[in-house]
This record gives structure tokens, C-alpha cells and sequence, in this order.
């Protein structure tokens, strides 16, 4: 409990939960093959039903040599459907992380995954180049699941361990993306062998990605909650938590210019994963005349380096805010992404097979890791409007990922070498905005923190409220919030603790 006037007493711990948890009832701890409810299993939850999403989305990449002789795609069709699957996601995103603030996010990604799931099964029947165009459009709106997944992670870790929540989360999600250039080649040759031709078992396949995800859906509505304490709704109805408004919730996500700069950063880490998965398969496929198994193999490895890279990237953000503060988390999100740039342009330079492959999967871990450091930073930009951070944020790596996909990799303007160099110089220029990012009670990458004024985590988070909703009592999620990010602070932790319920000198 707290005690005005002292130093903070952590809770005694509620027997109730099998991790130990801060005040906020997150958890403090994380353990991988842990499945206690509700911290890991939303934790399971969440990255199952992303992995499905993607897997689903990406389906078609490894199968289109076979899919453009079926349906006579040209390349300008192929780069078309290519940024129609992640373009749709754009405004999805930010709409989820809307939904997130405002409803949970149990109710907001299972519905997503439902009313997506009809167009993978769709996929099946595609038998032009504009409807093939408009099922990779609309199954491509379930990433937009990244944001309750990463959400979901927010609500139910604390500080010291939400980077690695998020990380390994998201990057055991983003697998999808490599496993599908495993799965989709293995189950249309098993249907081929059956004995349905080429054209047909390409088309069943799709079913098998399109059940998963279903069954991912209704696993969360059945088994998930929203935060620890329960689902938002029934909290609501008790009192123990407020309504939040949308329009004040929408105004401050977008009025907190650190969200800008990350959703411009995560477009060219995220961004640029999105883009590889595109187009990786039929690159080695095309300029090294593999055989398309083969092609998958090589594709998949990209992918499925997210199985330690993101999560990588999660624990290194951690461990640099132990030491650091959060200056460290921006500074390794600097030099991480930063390198990633540069294998990129390597990758593009060099022209052997192994060569190609050895760089690709340094420039997938690098670049990978980059999306794990992110969402390291972003459960401290709000806390009132978390959410639309996540929204935009993840919304920014799909329109990274639309607008490199539009400039190198639409039609034949560049050759895609030529396009994965250019795409690497993007990432390098991109990530410097890194350096604007300030939080006046921790610093930036340059600067300490506020010496004009005292600074504290209370000023910045009880900005996000009026004095009259603090009149209501509807800041105190915040306080607690803002006491239990202290740890951003890094080796100075202690040199200066207030009391959670102290009222904050000044506005940020």
C-alpha cells in the first residue's frame, strides 16, 4: 500500500496472481513457458493469434510463381498486391489502438481476426489480378492485431520487463512471416501429391491459414482478459475503472510529437521486414534460378529470425534502462536499426548466393531487433493514451512499408537489388530522428534531464489529465503508473523518490 507523506511500500503480493506484480497488479517478472493466468497466458495468447495473422497474410508470397501463371499476374500486379497486403493495416492500426484504449484488447483484436478471416478463405476462389489484389488488401488488415498484442503486453507487464514482453511477443508473431514460406510450399506440394493439380492445390491450400486464424480468435475470446484485474467491461460496470473519453484519449496520442517520431522509425525497421517478406522469395527464386522450395527455404530464414532477434532487441532495451535509463533504450534503438541499414545496403551490393544469404540473415537480426527496442520506448511516451501510441506507431511500420514497396519495388523502375540498397540508405536517414526524442524527467540522447525544473514521472504522465479530471479522482491509474516507472530513470532510480499521490509541480 501507499503512504502519503513516505516513500512508496510495495503491495503485499495478492495471492491471486503466480507472478510477482507492482502496484498495478503488472507483472514484474516474465517467464517464457509459463502459461499462469492472466499475465502469460494473454502473453501466449497475444503472440499466437498474431503468428496466425501473419502467416495468413504472407501466404501468398511463396506461392507466387505459381499463383501469376494461374492468374497472368505481371510484375505491376505482383508489386500492386504487394502493398495493398500491408496498406489496408495503415489506418487499421491506429484504429485498433483506439479500440484498445477504449474497449480492451480481448474484444478488439478477436473481432479483427474475425472479420478478416473471410477474405483468406476467399483467396481460394481470387481468379483475377484485381481480385487477387483485394483479398491480400483485406486479409492484410488483421496485422493490425500487432497493436493488442503489443497493448495487451503494456497492461500486463511492468517497467523492468515490458521490453522483453513486447519483444518476445511481437517477434515470436512476426515468425508467421518466415514459417508461411515454409508451410504454404510444403502443404500445396502435399495437396499436388494427392492429386489436385498445380492451379487447384494452390487454392486449397489457403484454407489451412484461414482455419488457423479463426481458431486463434475464438482462443481469446474464450480464454483471454484484458488486463489483470479482469476484462474492461466488467471493471467498468463495477467502478474499478473509469470510461475514458475518446476524444481526449484520441488528442493526447496525437499531440505527443514522440509518437511521430517513432511511427517514422518504426516504418523503416518494421516497415522494412513487411517489405522483405514481399518480395525475398521471388528475388532469390528470380536472380539465382532456385527452384521454389528452395527459394522458400532461403525466404524463411529472414522470417524466422524473429524467434531471437525481436525478442533480442526487447531484453537489450531492458538491460540498457537498468544500467541507463531510458537514454539507453533510445541509444540502442539508434545503433541497432542504424546497423540494420547497412547490411541492407550491403545486401543489395553483393552478388553470390551464400554471400546473399549470410548478409540477409545479419540484416534481418539487426533490423528485427530495431522493432523489439521500439516498442521498448513506447509503454513510457502515455499512459493515458497508450493505445493510439501503439496505433500509431505500428501504423507507421505499415506505411514505411507501403511507401518503400511504391518507390523501389512496384513494377520495374529498379531492379530489386538495386531497390534493397536504396531501401538500406532509407533506413539510415530515417532512424535519426531518434536523436529528437526528450523526456524532461529522464533525459534524451544528449541531454540529461530538466534542470530548469524539478522534473518527475508524476508531471509528465498527470499532464495527460485535467485539474478537473483530477478532481474526479480519474488520474489515479496514471500515479501509479508514473511511480512504477521510476526504474526509467537507470542508476539514478534513487536519487530522488516523491511520493505516488503527490500533486505534480508543472505540466510537459
Amino acid at each position: 500500500m501507499e503512504i502519503e507523506g513516505q516513500a512508496t511500500v510495495k503491495e503485499s503480493q495478492p495471492p491471486k496472481f503466480a507472478l510477482l506484480v507492482d502496484s498495478e497488479h503488472k507483472a514484474t517478472e516474465f517467464h517464457l513457458f509459463s502459461s499462469a493466468a492472466p499475465h502469460m497466458r494473454a502473453f501466449h495468447l497475444s503472440w499466437i493469434s498474431f503468428f496466425s495473422c501473419f502467416v495468413s497474410t504472407f501466404a501468398a508470397p511463396p506461392l507466387l510463381p505459381i499463383i501469376r501463371d494461374n492468374l497472368n499476374l505481371t510484375a505491376t500486379d505482383i508489386g500492386n498486391a504487394g502493398v495493398a497486403s500491408v496498406s489496408g493495416a495503415v489506418f487499421a492500426r491506429i484504429a485498433m489502438g483506439t479500440a484498445c484504449d477504449l474497449f480492451g484488447p480481448r474484444l478488439a483484436s478477436a473481432s479483427l481476426i474475425l472479420l478478416t478471416a473471410p477474405a483468406v478463405y476467399f483467396t481460394s476462389i481470387a481468379s483475377s489480378p484485381i481480385s487477387f489484389l483485394l483479398v491480400r488488401f483485406f486479409t492484410g488488415f488483421s496485422l493490425a492485431t500487432f497493436v493488442s498484442a503489443q497493448f495487451w503486453m503494456s497492461s500486463m507487464f511492468s517497467g523492468p520487463v515490458v521490453g522483453t514482453a513486447n519483444g518476445v511477443a511481437a517477434g515470436w508473431g512476426n515468425l508467421g512471416g518466415g514459417a508461411t514460406q515454409l508451410i504454404m510450399p510444403l502443404v500445396f506440394s502435399l495437396i499436388r501429391d494427392i492429386g489436385a493439380v498445380k492451379f487447384t492445390a494452390w487454392r486449397v491450400a489457403f484454407f489451412i491459414p484461414a482455419l488457423f486464424q479463426t481458431l486463434s480468435a475464438f482462443a481469446i475470446l474464450i480464454f483471454g482478459q484484458d488486463l489483470p484485474d479482469g476484462n474492461y467491461q466488467r471493471l467498468q460496470n463495477s467502478g474499478n475503472k473509469q470510461k475514458d473519453k475518446f476524444s481526449r484519449v484520441f488528442y493526447h496520442g496525437i499531440t505527443n510529437y514522440r509518437g511521430w517520431i517513432l511511427a517514422l522509425t518504426y516504418g523503416y525497421c518494421f516497415g522494412v521486414e513487411l517489405t522483405v517478406d514481399n518480395i525475398i522469395a521471388e528475388y532469390f527464386y528470380d536472380r539465382f534460378n532456385l527452384k521454389l522450395h528452395t527459394a522458400g527455404i532461403i525466404a524463411a530464414s529472414f522470417g524466422l529470425a524473429n524467434i531471437v532477434s525481436r525478442p533480442a532487441g526487447g531484453v537489450l532495451s531492458d538491460m540498457m534502462a537498468k544500467r541507463f535509463g531510458m537514454r539507453g533504450r533510445l541509444w540502442a534503438l539508434w545503433a541497432v536499426q542504424t546497423l540494420g541499414g547497412v547490411f541492407c545496403i550491403i545486401l543489395g551490393q553483393v552478388g553470390s548466393l551464400t554471400a546473399s544469404i549470410v548478409v540477409m540473415i545479419v540484416f534481418s537480426v539487426f533490423v528485427q531487433a530495431a522493432c523489439g527496442l521500439t516498442f521498448g520506448v513506447v509503454p513510457f511516451v502515455s499512459r493515458r493514451s497508450l493505445g493510439v501510441i501503439s496505433g500509431m506507431t505500428g501504423g507507421g511500420g505499415n506505411v514505411g512499408a507501403v511507401l518503400t514497396q511504391l518507390i523501389f519495388f512496384k513494377g520495374s523502375k529498379y531492379s530489386k537489388e538495386t531497390g534493397i540498397t536504396l531501401m538500406g540508405v532509407m533506413i539510415v536517414c530515417c532512424t535519426l530522428p531518434i536523436f529528437l526524442i526528450y523526456f524532461p524527467q529522464w533525459g534524451g540522447m544528449f541531454c540529461g534531464p530538466s534542470s530548469e525544473k524539478i522534473a518527475t514521472e508524476e508531471d509528465y504522465y498527470l499532464s495527460e489529465w485535467s485539474s478537473k479530471e483530477q478532481g474526479k479522482g480519474l488520474h489515479q491509474a496514471s500515479l501509479k503508473f508514473a511511480d512504477n516507472s521510476r526504474s526509467e530513470r537507470g542508476r539514478r532510480v534513487h536519487s530522488q523518490t516523491l511520493p505516488s499521490n503527490a500533486t505534480p509541480s508543472a505540466n510537459v
